[in-house]
């Protein structure tokens, strides 16, 4: 039983830094070498997307790491660029190397801007991303980016989704979070979504479990109330 305790605390600890360690931007290396859309997309140049895609390039080429303009254009916060290259086809739902689209890639970046400009124009809020098979709503649960996850509630992303991990996003909410206000809100948001508050992780523990032993009062109160056990 103790050897089973240590593993789930070990599981849960190596989890807490998912998104950030997943999530590679271009390096400072990489970005020197860029050149065409890349380099136009890493630089904010709207004009020179613009530009290059009416001679010729190609929106959704990728680089090493299989990212492609939309991608580092995200990751930089280069909202002209962006929407330059959505413009001009760039695939807002494309996964890079990690299997990040730009919407999860913004959801972790708690770019609320970004991830209302990317819903706009065609992102999906149920694509399925990361190694972890979990979802932009299950990364911004995570991190309690309470605003993106309003966004992306209202954008009919998939609330009951299990990640690889065993996780929906209320469990991770919880587990992974601080207990903080925002946590507390983003778990909120998810029960007033209607987000099954029964569903356990591999260990068959609750929702309403975790927040107890942790003493997240104010969550399990939440989760209790939409029924709980």
């Amino acid at each position: 039983m103790k050897r089973h305790v240590v593993a789930f605390l070990m599981i849960t600890l190596a989890a807490a830094a998912l998104p950030a360690r997943a999530q590679t931007p271009p390096s400072a290396q990489e970005v020197k070498i860029y050149a065409g859309l890349h380099e136009a997309a890493a630089k904010g140049d709207a004009a020179e997307i613009t530009r290059l895609i009416a001679a010729g390039e190609k929106p959704n080429l990728q680089d090493s790491k299989s990212r492609t303009p939309l991608h580092v254009a995200v990751f930089f916060k280069k909202y002209d660029a962006v929407r330059a290259l959505l413009k001009a086809g760039a695939n807002p739902n494309a996964l890079e190397g990690d299997r990040y689209d730009p919407l999860t890639i913004a959801a972790v970046q708690n770019d609320v801007e970004m991830v209302k400009l990317l819903l706009e124009n065609g992102a999906s809020a149920k694509n399925i991303t990361s190694r972890y098979d979990g979802t932009a709503l299950i990364a911004a649960a995570h991190l309690g980016h309470v605003d993106v996850v309003k966004l992306l509630i209202a954008a009919k992303a998939p609330l009951n989704r299990v990640n690889n991990l065993g996780w929906t996003a209320l469990m991770e909410a919880i587990v992974l979070g601080k207990g903080d206000n925002n946590h507390t809100a983003t778990v909120k948001a998810l029960v007033d979504a209607g987000a099954d508050v029964n569903i356990p992780d591999r260990n068959r523990v609750s929702p309403l479990q975790h927040a107890r032993q942790r003493g997240y009062s104010e969550m399990a109160r939440i989760i209790e109330a939409a029924g709980g056990k």
